[in-house]
């Protein structure tokens, strides 16, 4: 593994600032408009990965919850748009946003990766924005905290569930926050959209993820991200969470006006 290995921005000055100044106030803004639920032991997030000017104030519903919390750990899985591989890739050293570089946790990262289907790669990061936008959320609201980046190649139900297992095996003895990257439904014309992603927002707030993994499977419902959400689900029980709740939903229709085709997003809470 690269000791000093850096990732670099790709998504910057396109999905969000690139600008720090710009970029901490723009993310300082979605959450001071949001509420803190007040829930305790919060050990996952789900948060979507569009632009920040149509997801990002979905997002600050699921990152305005952890704000100032003490985790010795943050695992970010996401999934991968524009390379298919059938492994999980981490990244093997720190990535760099305008806010600064991201630390890498080797220790969890060597743990994971001892799996034969979890190894170290630049594969699935190089262009990819799902896992970057989360990172400045989370600079923000946690600072300086190691983080293992994590891009599934695909998410067929064995590298699922070999993620959830060997999650809750490494992590046993961390307090970890995992988060999972996902979209929902896409250019769907409104009405429709707000039925499928419906379907996801009930199972989710149920914590029924092996609901969500037979639906998405058999192809009733849509998520690009539904392998880290149903990993995480999976892997945050192991580890002690009991309860799901949906924070937040909107679509990009809500944002720009145009409801022909449209984007889902949301942000939930696994505790």
């Amino acid at each position: 593994m690269a000791e000093h290995q850096v990732r670099h921005p790709a998504a910057a000055g396109s999905f969000y600032p690139a600008d720090p100044g710009m970029l901490r106030k723009e993310i300082r803004g979605y959450l001071d408009q949001v509420q803190s639920a007040g829930l305790k032991g919060i050990q996952g997030l789900v948060a979507p990965h569009a632009g920040y000017v149509y997801s990002g104030q979905v997002a600050a519903h699921a990152y305005k919850q952890i704000e100032r919390a003490d985790y010795e750990s943050v695992l970010v899985i996401a999934p991968s748009h524009a390379e298919t591989f059938h492994f999980i890739s981490l990244y093997p050293g720190g990535y760099r946003t305008p806010l600064g570089t991201a630390s890498p946790d080797r220790k969890n990262a060597q743990k994971l990766a001892e799996n034969k289907w979890i190894r170290f790669s630049e594969q699935g990061h190089r262009n990819e924005h799902s896992l970057e936008v989360q990172i400045p959320f989370l600079q923000v609201v946690l600072g300086d905290v190691p983080m293992v980046f994590a891009v599934m190649g695909n998410q067929s139900p064995e590298l699922v569930r070999v993620l959830s297992q060997e999650i809750a095996n490494s992590y046993k003895q961390n307090h970890v926050l995992i988060v999972a990257s996902s979209d929902l439904s896409h250019y769907h014309p409104y009405d429709r959209a707000l039925s499928l992603d419906g379907e996801v927002e009930n199972l989710i707030d149920h914590y029924d993820h092996q609901g969500l993994a037979d639906r998405f499977f058999s192809q009733d419902i849509e998520m690009c991200g539904a392998g880290p959400v149903v990993a995480a689900m999976g892997a945050a029980q192991k580890l002690g969470s009991k309860h799901a709740r949906v924070l937040d939903y909107k679509n990009s229709g809500d944002i720009t006006g145009d409801r022909s085709a449209v984007v889902g997003y949301l942000a939930a809470v696994l505790y």
